[in-house]
């Protein structure tokens, strides 16, 4: 499987507003969030400039969200299309992050009603703090 990041461009908005609500409301509304279509784009603009269209073998599947130094990586968003959710599509972009980056060290938050906490740890990330609707993870390697 050959996974490929492609820096986003305006013309890409449309579609990555669609992506975000549809993978997002509902983890945001069972935490209690409810966010207007202006507050989604505001938060699809912010870092607009650190995201990525993530295609698999070609095909756009989804987008990735992170801010890299050279010491360390923070992975803001990760978002795959419902259609493609659950073939194992999360695992091999987080294992290419975390491969890419070794040596760094990486940080996420995740909604704690967010079934991606799992993945998350499954993928060595641990819990370090919490806010109320948030888990804040850090990869152990």
């Amino acid at each position: 499987m050959r996974i490929d990041f492609v820096p986003a461009v305006e013309s890409d908005e449309t579609y990555l507003l669609a992506l975000r609500k549809q993978t997002m409301t509902e983890h945001l509304e069972a935490a209690g969030l409810f966010l207007s279509e202006a507050e989604h784009l505001a938060r699809l603009r912010h870092l607009y400039s650190c995201c990525y269209l993530v295609l698999i073998n070609g095909e756009r599947i989804g987008a990735i969200k992170y801010q890299s130094t050279a010491s360390e990586l923070n992975l803001l968003q990760l978002q795959i299309e419902r259609d493609h959710q659950g073939a194992g599509y999360g695992s091999a972009i987080i294992q290419q992050i975390l491969a890419h980056h070794a040596g760094k060290q990486i940080g996420l938050s995740v909604l704690k009603a967010n079934p991606a906490f799992g993945l998350y740890q499954r993928l060595g990330f641990a819990v370090v703090g919490e806010d109320e609707h948030e888990y804040l993870m850090r990869y152990e390697v």
